[in-house]
């Protein structure tokens, strides 16, 4: 008879062999290398997140899976790096068979969230409240960047000529330009967080870099070096200023796009597409078969894509302080109420919750 058990551990404190079976089980059963689902993303995360955890799932003692997360007050789970990761889940061998409330418990927890969670992630989709379109630009597929470049002038005709000519006339005005794949300079990784952080500001979106954990992560996996996972600092020079870079992460086939940003002072020559086709070519030449351009709206996306892959949105549920935080954070009043009445566990530990809220705020000095 078969036998498992769930141990949770700290990332850091992951075994070799350990290493080498998340490594395997991720090449064996999933479509796209994502090194967001990496392990050494899960061990980045855990040097700056000091709730981030991995529940080990073991058969007859041998593991058999992994499943990381952070850990917040009361019991309240997220995926690992959930603000920034791309590509969320368990990594499972095939056939493994896993209660997701068990995964939970054992993980002391009463809710996971996630926003990115992978396709083909069964444990976890029957939870899903959202799905949302991931843009990708498949390279193998297509034969290389030069069936790539075919592919845009039939579907994206004018956005590859304007690029072009804009590509012309930056080098006319700014200098000659030069593009580098991967780029190891800590100042100009400092100048595109910069770019980026006025760029969040100047939408109205909140600046992830002003976060110091966020900071951190990037600077950390700028040095990580891995199969499975490394940064990635892709940069356009007009003479010897850079105009416009990226940060993401790649594994052996595929590209995560994560951070690109442009400096303003040359926004009338769209160096953003101009180094987009330019890391699209070099990606080709280094053997990436695809680059995940990520959720989120963008109209250089729709242009660049090939296709769209689909990852989703929700929440597994534990009653639980954290649960009922979660409904109470995330869903309307009238809806809240509706969730919790027909459940007398949530609403117990909801009561619970607000009661103890309510003594903390009440010994809390007044000014």
């Amino acid at each position: 008879m078969t036998v498992q058990h769930i141990d949770v551990i700290r990332p850091a404190e992951l075994s070799p062999t350990d290493l080498e079976l998340w490594g395997e089980l991720r090449a064996s059963t999933a479509p796209e290398a994502n090194p967001f689902m990496s392990p050494e993303f899960c061990q980045a995360v855990g040097r700056v997140r000091q709730g981030a955890r991995v529940a080990v799932v073991r058969q007859d003692g041998e593991p058999v899976g992994f499943f990381p997360f952070e850990r917040g007050r009361w019991g309240r789970g997220r995926a690992i790096g959930l603000g920034v990761s791309d590509s969320q889940g368990a990594v499972l061998r095939p056939g493994v068979s896993v209660d997701p409330h068990e995964l939970l418990r054992a993980s002391s927890l009463s809710v996971w969230e996630f926003n990115h969670l992978e396709s083909g992630q069964d444990l976890f989709l029957p939870f899903a409240t959202g799905r949302f379109a991931s843009p990708v630009i498949d390279i193998d597929t297509v034969g290389g960047y030069a069936g790539y470049e075919t592919l845009l002038r039939a579907g994206s005709r004018k956005f590859l000529k304007a690029t072009r000519a804009q590509e012309r006339r930056l080098a006319r005005q700014a200098g000659p330009l030069r593009f580098v794949f991967d780029e190891r300079s800590p100042a100009v990784l400092k100048t595109l967080m910069a770019w980026k952080s006025a760029q969040y500001r100047r939408t109205g979106r909140r600046d992830r870099f002003a976060q110091d954990w966020i900071n951190n992560l990037v600077r950390m996996l700028a040095t990580t070096r891995t199969p499975s996972c490394s940064g990635l600092l892709s940069v356009l020079y007009a003479g010897e200023r850079p105009v416009a870079a990226h940060f993401g992460l790649r594994s052996r086939t595929v590209l995560s796009c994560w951070f690109p940003a442009y400096d303003r002072d040359f926004a009338t020559f769209s160096p953003g597409r101009v180094l987009y086709l330019r890391m699209i070519e070099a990606a080709a030449a280094a053997g990436i078969g695809m680059l995940d351009l990520g959720r989120g709206d963008a109209a250089y996306k729709d242009s660049l894509k090939t296709r769209e892959l689909t990852v989703h949105e929700g929440a597994v549920l534990r009653a639980g302080a954290g649960a009922a935080l979660h409904w109470l954070s995330h869903e309307p009043p009238r809806a809240v109420r509706g969730f919790v009445r027909e459940r007398p566990q949530l609403k117990s530990a909801a009561l619970r919750t607000l009661a103890m809220a309510g003594r903390m705020r009440d010994r809390t000095p007044r000014p």
